[in-house]
């Protein structure tokens, strides 16, 4: 009782009255025969107690338009019971409908609570410091960028910030699926929807809060039942016309027997209608419109597409509508960008081959003050490896080629550093490396000065990417990367990539993608897997965008079909898995409510089924095809 809501009680209160007034009535010829015409006014009051709000809302239904519904089929069914006499039954029917319903409503609203909770993760209220150092408790929506909250220990953050002061430890399991807190001081970057466990932390704001992470998730989250999977379409097409075709089908149940009745003499009548009555056929007709109600299909189809979201989510995994999770069952080819997506994408200088009569250290510092301008993690890593502060002043008409590399003035001579096709370009002869990693090759007024090898390591979870794809039911996997040949070569064996393609440019990814797409099989998906940055126009032209590293990404919420709320490829796997779960429970729901009525709406033609078994093939069916349904919020295992 206390899990029920206000509705529901009040709806088991009906219930049980009903029950009890029924019992009364049906008890009541021991004691007392009353004439027929009063039986069937006794059987009214449990009748009217239990389903007159099925029979105002047929009415108010038909007044607008809106017939072939369940309350119209139930309304229709019971009061044809009544009319043929069937008094008991007619109630019983109602009875037993409405103890269906107020289970799938029950079921239906746990199945809602446990996504809701799921997603509750943004906070009512921020700690807001005034200038004063004093704490004023605000709505997050009125605190602007720039502005100082605080968040104490066990408190969630509202807003994406920076920390300013203090160190903690960040929960981030609503987001990510991850257990493992992520620790944090001043200069880090912190988002929204995460809980603070230990510290007290000072956060300068840097997104208002309708731009926030949290709120870019629940929007995401609330909006994805827009976007129907196919299966979800073809059911509400079939209920559309579905329901209308039976009622017509009960109708000629119940008129063409009856007219043969009336016009062909009792003995020139065919077997099946020898013995028979108008009122059995009508009774006939009204099993056959219980039975036809497409409240399982309508109910639970929906709701497993929608507990597939709810359960992904659970595991940090965000899916932008039901569609695109249909889709992802589908897959059995899986693209993925390499840098940042199956590596670390954080590179290392791992060996310097300078030119004859070029130091080292020349070779570095050439490299990393032409690159000094670029926020390109090769950039970054030869900055760092140089390990000095550098002087823009030495630095000048700086030219980033796309694809290639750069160029610039450096202490007024030019140099280029970037990969061998800027080599080609000027002209420029340069010497292979035999050695796994990026390449970045450099030239000083024309001259070649050497190389520079840059490593970017695997990340530990994507050594069992392909074989938890593979158990997923992929059958091809391909990489695609604009670095050298050698490197792209050594990370796709070691992680067992079944296809790789070097040296690309973003519109030759895009390309190689086009080229894959018409090798696919029909009726299968291919996904592409990127970081929602770089990857945008080929994770829009695959079937199906997942964007990796995407935490507090706004390219990547934006561009991506489907979001890992943090860079663990294995959640690739977790998603199809998901993914193919929730198909495989809608499939079950389909045939297994279509089977039931099937074959109970011929035995209900025949005068075999009876109301009861009409009853089961509607609430029971429904209900069994929701509690299904529900297994798809069920996960854990997938967040392993």
């Amino acid at each position: 009782m206390k899990n029920l809501t206000r509705k529901q009680r009040k709806m088991l209160y009906r219930i049980l009255l009903a029950a009890v007034l029924l019992i009364a009535v049906k008890l009541l010829p021991s004691l007392y025969l009353p004439p027929r015409w009063m039986e069937g006014v006794l059987y009214l009051i449990p009748y009217a107690v239990i389903g007159w709000d099925v029979l105002w809302k047929a009415v108010r239904n038909i007044l607008n338009g809106q017939v072939f519904d369940e309350n119209f089929l139930m309304a229709l069914a019971t009061v044809g019971a009544f009319a043929t006499g069937e008094y008991a039954e007619a109630v019983f029917v109602m009875l037993f409908y409405q103890t269906g319903e107020l289970f799938q409503d029950y079921a239906v609203g746990k199945s809602r609570q446990s996504i809701a909770a799921l997603m509750d993760i943004r906070p009512d209220t921020a700690n807001l410091e005034n200038e004063d150092g004093s704490l004023e408790e605000v709505d997050p929506e009125d605190v602007e960028v720039g502005a100082v909250i605080v968040v104490r220990p066990g408190e969630r953050v509202p807003l994406d910030g920076e920390v300013v002061e203090g160190v903690s430890a960040l929960d981030t399991a609503a987001l990510t699926g991850e257990s493992a807190p992520r620790d944090v001081g001043p200069g880090d970057a912190v988002i929204s929807g995460c809980v603070n466990q230990s510290g007290l932390l000072r956060v300068k704001v840097t997104k208002p809060c309708e731009e926030s992470t949290v709120s870019k998730i629940l929007d995401l989250v609330e909006n994805a039942g827009e976007k129907k999977a196919a299966s979800e379409n073809f059911i509400t097409r079939f209920a559309r016309y579905y329901t209308p075709c039976v009622v017509i089908a009960a109708t000629a149940l119940f008129l063409l027997p009856t007219i043969a009745l009336a016009l062909i003499p009792a003995e020139a009548q065919p077997g099946f209608l020898a013995g028979t009555d108008w009122t059995g056929w009508l009774h006939r007709a009204l099993i056959f419109l219980v039975i036809s109600c497409p409240c399982a299909l309508v109910i639970s189809v929906p709701l497993s597409f929608f507990g597939g979201i709810g359960g992904a989510s659970k595991c940090g995994i965000l899916v932008k509508g039901s569609n695109y999770l249909e889709t992802l069952a589908k897959t059995e080819t899986v693209v993925f960008d390499k840098t940042g997506t199956l590596t670390q994408g954080s590179f290392t200088v791992t060996a310097l081959h300078p030119a004859e009569g070029v130091t080292e250290d020349a070779l570095l510092e050439a490299a990393a003050l032409a690159e000094s301008w670029s926020s390109h993690p090769i950039s970054v890593s030869l900055r760092k490896a140089w390990g000095k502060e550098i002087d823009p002043g030495r630095v000048t008409d700086l030219e980033e080629i796309a694809g290639h590399g750069v160029t610039a003035k450096v202490d007024g001579k030019t140099v280029s550093a970037g990969n061998s096709r800027l080599m080609e370009k000027e002209g420029v002869r340069w010497e292979p490396c035999e050695l796994p990693g990026t390449i970045v090759h450099v030239t000083v007024e024309g001259a070649y000065a050497g190389h520079i090898l840059i490593s970017d390591l695997p990340k530990p979870e994507a050594k069992t990417l392909v074989e938890g794809l593979k158990a997923a039911g992929v059958k091809k996997t391909v990489m695609l990367t604009g670095d050298a040949e050698a490197a792209a070569k050594a990370v796709a064996r070691e992680l067992g990539i079944d296809e790789y393609h070097a040296q690309l440019l973003p519109a030759d990814k895009v390309d190689r993608v086009e080229a894959l797409l018409s090798e696919k099989s029909p009726g299968t998906a291919l996904a592409f897997v990127g970081d929602g940055i770089n990857d945008a126009p080929v994770l829009t032209r695959a079937d199906i965008g997942i964007a990796m590293g995407a935490l507090g990404s706004d390219a990547a919420i934006e561009a991506a079909d489907i979001v890992l709320m943090d860079d663990n490829p294995a959640k690739i796997a977790a998603a199809m898995q998901i993914s193919r779960k929730t198909l495989r429970i809608v499939k079950q729901n389909i045939w297994f409510a279509l089977g039931v009525k099937g074959a109970v709406l011929l035995l209900g033609a025949f005068g075999v089924a009876t109301m009861w078994e009409a009853v089961f093939a509607d609430v029971g069916v429904a209900f069994i095809a929701i509690l299904n349904a529900m297994r798809c919020l069920h996960v854990d295992k997938f967040k392993k």
